[in-house]
């Protein structure tokens, strides 16, 4: 290999990972596969104009928002979003927790956390565009405002108006649409972050 393909393995393998989690939580686990081998073949033509005007991990993670708004605007991404919850509800009926993939010993431990899951990712995904990837790369990633206004080309400002709005809507959504019964003991404030990584983690 040279140097101009070592660097990329390299960078490849430090950020696949951050990249392809980012994108589940944008898009969903299927969508993200395709997804994040469309970020690395972006990634791997531009890295030679790369300039380092911003960092390397902004200018990927500015790809990425870029690849998962373009999916998420697409008219077929709803309609196959749909399909694919309804196979996906049918196979999740097993004696194991589809996040965690450990066993549970009651079946209606199961159904709670599905429901839960579901409810708050499909309300996620209602979301304005210029909501979901602030709201996602703050309380899941664990960026900074000023990191995340650099990937979103906005100010700070705007990145805190975005995602105290994105934190508000959520929850007046889970609020009104699913279930009081765990939305009320789990409302996403103060702690959004710790709660939505109980959610999503793997």
């Amino acid at each position: 290999m040279n140097n101009r393909e070592d660097e990329f393995q390299e960078i490849y393998r430090a950020y696949q990972p951050k990249i392809h989690r980012y994108l589940v939580n944008l898009v969903d686990e299927h969508e993200a596969d395709d997804l994040t081998q469309e970020v690395f073949i972006k990634v791997d033509h531009g890295l030679d104009d790369f300039r380092g005007e911003s960092s390397l991990s902004t200018w990927i993670y500015r790809i990425a928002t870029n690849v998962a708004m373009d999916r998420l605007r697409s008219p077929s991404f709803r309609r196959g979003s749909k399909d694919k919850s309804i196979e996906a509800g049918e196979a999740e009926i097993s004696d194991k927790n589809a996040w965690t993939g450990e066993k549970t010993p009651l079946v209606e431990q199961q159904l709670y956390r599905k429901e839960m899951s579901e409810c708050i990712h499909d309300f996620i995904g209602e979301l304005p565009e210029n909501y979901r990837p602030v709201l996602v790369l703050i309380e899941l990633e664990g960026l900074s405002n000023h990191k995340v206004a650099e990937i979103l080309g906005v100010s700070q400002g705007t990145v805190k108006i975005r995602l105290h709005r994105a934190r508000e809507k959520l929850r007046n959504m889970l609020m009104s649409g699913c279930d009081s019964y765990w939305v009320e003991g789990n409302e996403f404030v103060p702690d959004l972050k710790d709660y939505l990584q109980e959610v999503y983690k793997n």
